[in-house]
């Protein structure tokens, strides 16, 4: 019998107005001259607005330092170039502020902080002890990837032109606040693709082959969270009620997938690293279609994410629980804005062998509920170009 290990040990501040907790937090890290990581659209908004003035106000005469440069879908220059600034500026700890991207960017800087020299494509080749990293304190601005709270690292890297997975407990965060003030500013396009995110996290976590009870759970009540919080968050930027059930649904999402994914993330990764469509979009563009055809595969697949989504499923047949639960998401999909086809969002035809080739060589879909050829890969990409 293989072995499992369960952990969640991340220490979380949630609440409006936890942002003003920084500053004592950052004193229990030994956080003096921290390094604030981001992209240079947040630095224009009120989130890092409130950043700025927590840290003026708390760090007295110590120093902190911005990068700012970091792609909405991170690229490896991003890592190397705010490690050298971390180390340029004898920094002693990461803020990482915004949405998966610049908390992707931080976590993986700290590699580099300890070793300059790192290939990041053979990380998982060195022999390098990693313990000790860093402190790294996330604060989310969206509420989708849950990268906040999760062990790995998602970069572009020059060698490949494609996703990688850094993967190291030693990258978790330190402390994650979770204010969902700071989400108020987020347009309602932006959130309804995050929230999106969240909800493809909850539902191939909870569908895939891993043995992981505790996260099955997790992922349940993310759904529910999710149908519920996002609509209203989507309609009302300002519903901090709605907004902060969304931040715990995102980080909810991101704990219950370290089981793993499946089908539609490695539809999506390719996406993202070949037409830089958002990864919360890409992953509700495929959503539907992945649901489907693992559902014709192993019908009542669904039935329990439909009873999370408020559905009377418990009495139908297992198909026609299947059949409800996707025909739901697709509506509520619909009823965020989240329509149209990858082709009405740029996405180019003659894409479509590369795209296939990068999602076969992604490694979510290993942990599919049911297997994924290359085939199966390009019909799935034909069904929603």
């Amino acid at each position: 019998m293989s072995l499992t290990s369960f952990s969640f040990p991340t220490p979380t501040l949630y609440g409006p107005g936890s942002l003003r907790e920084l500053p004592a937090r950052m004193a229990r890290l030994g956080i003096q001259r921290p390094l604030v990581v981001t992209d240079p659209g947040l630095t224009k908004t009120d989130a890092f607005r409130a950043l700025t003035n927590v840290l003026d106000e708390g760090a007295r005469n110590q120093s902190w330092f911005v990068f700012d440069g970091v792609h909405p879908n991170p690229i490896e220059d991003d890592v190397r170039l705010s490690a050298a600034m971390f180390r340029d500026n004898g920094c002693d700890g990461l803020i990482a502020i915004g949405g998966g991207s610049p908390l992707d960017a931080g976590k993986a800087a700290r590699l580099l902080v300890r070793k300059p020299d790192l290939d990041l494509a053979r990380f998982y080749e060195d022999p390098t002890d990693w313990s000790g990293l860093a402190p790294f304190i996330a604060i989310p601005t969206t509420a989708g990837t849950g990268s906040e709270v999760g062990r790995s690292s998602v970069i572009t890297l020059d060698s490949t032109h494609r996703k990688s997975v850094l993967f190291h407990p030693e990258l978790l965060a330190r402390l994650v606040i979770l204010d969902p003030e700071l989400t108020i500013g987020l347009p309602p396009r932006l959130t309804a693709a995050t929230g999106a995110d969240a909800l493809t996290h909850c539902i191939e976590s909870f569908t895939c082959t891993a043995f992981h009870p505790m996260c099955d759970g997790i992922a349940l009540e993310g759904i529910h969270l999710v149908i519920d919080a996002l609509p209203r968050a989507v309609r009302d930027g300002r519903d901090l009620d709605a907004r902060g059930r969304m931040l715990v649904a995102a980080a909810m999402g991101a704990i219950a997938f370290q089981k793993d994914l499946g089908v539609v993330h490695s539809m999506a990764h390719p996406l993202s690293a070949l037409c830089g469509m958002h990864h919360g979009l890409a992953n509700a563009l495929c959503l539907v279609a992945g649901m489907k055809f693992c559902a014709a595969r192993k019908p009542g697949l669904y039935r329990r994410v439909g009873i999370a989504c408020g559905l009377p499923v418990m009495e139908c047949s297992e198909a026609e629980a299947d059949s409800r639960t996707i025909a739901f998401i697709q509506q509520f999909l619909a009823g965020i804005g989240i329509t149209g086809r990858l082709s009405d969002h740029g996405v180019k035809p003659e894409l479509l062998n590369e795209l296939v080739g990068q999602a076969v060589d992604d490694p979510c879909h290993k942990s599919n509920v049911v297997p994924v050829s290359a085939a199966d890969f390009q019909a799935l990409y034909l069904e929603v170009l």
